[in-house]
């Protein structure tokens, strides 16, 4: 959960467990950077187990910095991510891809590469010379091109797809990939609204099965209505986190995005609606 200071500041507060699973994945003490000032400093972070989390922030505040850095695709400084009770530094890699998968941003596969055949990449960290690829390999591949609607493209090369049948490809690899935790980096990419909330629904139905999601979003009311928890970051730091009824309010949005709303109660769902103010509607 979150708090506002009296002077309006925001000051994390810890959520109330209780019997909540204990997170599987999680960082300690993290810095990060791309060059000799760090994008994230000093960073303690748990993703609660089950559910989806999704990680909100202005443009450039650390967001898929983290998610990167969380997935081992970037290496911190100092500290340790930890996945399942382990450094994942000292995780094998293909240990770790049977335990989480990455959807990066803009992604990008070989020229002439078919739907189906980078679909069937996503089941590569379960191959080895005693287990090759079988009929269950090609049952989860397919069931991957339906749940995303793309089943029909599976012949089609990849660079002949739109943007947003390429995302759908993408995230079909993910889910083929059959990890428990998966981390999706803007998801919704390049997708129409409708599309958008295809995938989310998807996202949903995916935590319902018991999986843990993690994603960076943009888009604030489609981070708040599909998802379980929040975390909300401002220049590398986690500023407030929970529910997000517990998290979004019109001082926290203007604290954290500079953004004048109003918040009012969704009417198809139990959480916040964000009604931004341009200047040109301000009193």
């Amino acid at each position: 959960m979150s708090r506002i200071t009296d002077q309006g500041s925001i000051a994390e507060q810890r959520p109330d467990r209780g019997d909540v699973a204990p997170s599987r994945l999680g960082a300690r003490s993290l810095v990060v950077g791309y060059g000799a000032e760090p994008v994230i400093d000093g960073l303690d972070i748990d993703i609660p187990t089950g559910g989806v989390t999704t990680v909100i922030g202005p443009n450039g505040c650390g967001k898929s910095t983290l998610l990167r850095t969380l997935s081992r695709l970037l290496k911190p400084q100092s500290g340790t991510v930890v996945l399942d009770g382990h450094d994942i530094a000292r995780l094998g890699t293909r240990d770790v891809a049977t335990r989480l998968g990455l959807l990066p941003q803009s992604p990008s596969a070989p020229e002439g590469l078919t739907v189906a055949d980078l679909v069937a990449r996503g089941r590569h960290p379960h191959q080895s010379w005693l287990r090759q690829w079988s009929s269950d390999d090609a049952d989860v591949v397919d069931d991957a091109l339906t749940r995303t609607g793309v089943r029909d493209l599976a012949d089609r090369p990849i660079d002949a797809l739109s943007g947003g049948q390429r995302q759908r490809v993408w995230i079909s690899m993910t889910l083929a990939q059959g990890t428990d935790l998966l981390l999706l980096d803007e998801p919704t990419t390049y997708l129409d609204l409708a599309h958008a909330l295809d995938v989310l629904d998807l996202v949903g139905e995916l935590s319902d099965g018991g999986r843990t999601v993690v994603m960076v979003l943009h888009d604030l009311n489609l981070a708040v209505r599909y998802s379980d928890h929040l975390i909300v970051m401002k220049a590398g730091a986690i500023v407030a986190q929970g529910h997000p009824r517990d998290v979004i309010s019109e001082r926290l949005l203007r604290a954290v995005f500079g953004l004048a709303s109003q918040v009012i109660d969704d009417p198809v769902s139990d959480r916040p609606l964000i009604v931004p103010i341009g200047r040109r509607h301000t009193a």
